[in-house]
């Protein structure tokens, strides 16, 4: 076996003893949450040693902001594979649904990014900070085009605190029956006090409010 074969190999077995013990890891915070996670447990539930483990990602910092990384990597690639079109609103609005479905999915990724846990991952990983860019464009081509009713600033912070609400509060109180059509509801008022143009106007709810019809409102539900 040739050197370059071996060197193959070695990264190979890397990389799938990486996966492993990040979908080990993942695996545990959904079962236990956070506070139930213990490096202990990780080594009873993916078959690797504790020193394997620190050889791979440092420590259970680097863990954590790994996994944190690799499943927000994931959720710019299905950004990224969005139908966005010409208009900012609609795309804005496909955008921030992606990121409140994202959130209901993966409840632990997004309170691990969202809670104050500078200890444990440091500052947000790179790919949590592309998504974030690629979220806030459509609102700075509002703002570059004269349709935001106030300032930059203060809708980029309506839109986050609309988006985090919608999703602390479903994961927080799953004992209540959300309506289907609150996402829209509320960024379609949103859009209708914040944003001047004709893709604003109507009922906010209809998905014709944010330029989209009937089947890619389904669609994309």
């Amino acid at each position: 076996m040739g050197r370059v074969e071996a060197s193959q190999r070695r990264s190979q077995k890397r990389t799938e003893a990486r996966r492993a013990i990040l979908e080990a890891t993942e695996t545990l915070l959904v079962e236990e949450g956070y506070q139930g996670f213990s490096m202990r447990r990780l080594v009873d539930r993916c078959g690797y040693s504790a020193p394997s483990i620190y050889n791979y990602f440092g420590d259970k910092r680097g863990l954590i902001r790994d996994l944190v990384e690799d499943r927000f990597r994931r959720f710019v690639k299905d950004l990224e594979s969005l139908p966005l079109g010409e208009d900012p609103v609609r795309n804005m609005f496909l955008l921030s649904r992606a990121f409140v479905d994202f959130g209901l999915r993966h409840s632990i990724h997004y309170w691990l990014l969202s809670t104050s846990l500078e200890d444990e991952i440091g500052e947000p990983p790179p790919a949590a900070e592309e998504a974030r860019t690629i979220l806030e464009g459509p609102l700075a081509e509002l703002d570059s085009a004269g349709r935001l009713l106030v300032d930059h600033e203060t809708v980029k912070q309506a839109t986050w605190a609309l988006l985090h609400g919608l999703i602390s509060l479903q994961t927080s109180r799953r004992e209540i029956e959300w309506s289907e059509d609150l996402f829209e509801v509320a960024f379609g008022a949103m859009m209708k006090g914040l944003v001047a143009g004709e893709a604003c106007e109507g009922e906010p709810a209809d998905a014709s409010s944010v330029g989209l019809t009937q089947d890619e409102n389904q669609a994309n539900g």
